[in-house]
């Protein structure tokens, strides 16, 4: 039976083999390493539990789907800071998978980091109460990947409750507020909301195409930032 480091070292270099993003047959991968295909199978297992994106079965092969690694980089204290304020914001959010991503990365850089010192903190920054992620965020961030048209109801700036058809396009987050941008199909122009003031957020089932003048692109080159 192979002992503990040998097992290691194996996963490591099972890791390494597939970062080519190609399919691997059990047998071979079992020929290389010098186990039975049986033991392979068991080291995906193995390593599916450690959260590493690997598809396939026993007699087809396996393929690991997602980019591993970043690339080695050094970071200043300020870039250290703002990533771990930006971690501990999103921990804190309302959308769960990137919230439990975040607390997964900052675990990650916090094992190869000094520690703060701070046993109660998720990494080392502390994020002011109000900068919570407002509960409308996955709705939207999900509409916006898939390009999804959304139906809004926002207190406008003259206090009065307005509903628009939108074409969700970046959402951000300034000090402490909220924001997306979007283009209003009522009134044919870009909007930047606060999200404290939307009251409902309905996803719709209709698509929008990518169309020029109504893109993020085309915001940003009417309002280039400062």
């Amino acid at each position: 039976m192979l002992d503990a480091k040998t097992r290691t070292d194996r996963l490591f270099d099972l890791i390494q083999t597939l970062r080519d993003g190609r399919l691997h047959r059990a047998a071979d991968l079992a020929d290389a390493h010098g186990v039975t295909a049986r033991t392979i199978w068991r080291d995906m297992d193995r390593l599916r539990q450690t959260g590493l994106a690997i598809e396939g079965e026993r007699g087809v092969g396996y393929i690991l789907r997602m980019p591993l690694a970043l690339p080695q980089m050094m970071l200043t204290p300020s870039e250290m800071e703002a990533l771990r304020a930006g971690l501990r914001i999103i921990a804190a959010g309302a959308d769960a998978p990137l919230a439990k991503g975040a607390r997964s990365l900052a675990s990650k850089i916090a094992a190869i980091t000094p520690a703060s010192g701070d046993k109660a903190d998720l990494f080392a920054a502390k994020a002011p109460r109000a900068a919570r992620t407002p509960a409308f965020v996955p709705a939207l961030r999900r509409a916006i990947r898939a390009r999804a048209y959304v139906s809004i109801s926002h207190i406008a700036p003259s206090g009065i409750l307005s509903h628009s058809d939108m074409r969700p396009l970046y959402l951000d987050l300034k000090s402490t507020i909220w924001t997306l941008t979007a283009y209003c199909e009522t009134a044919q122009a870009f909007l930047v909301l606060r999200l404290d003031r939307i009251q409902l957020v309905t996803p719709l089932r209709e698509v929008f195409a990518r169309e020029a003048g109504r893109e993020l692109a085309d915001f940003r080159a009417l309002h280039p930032p400062r």
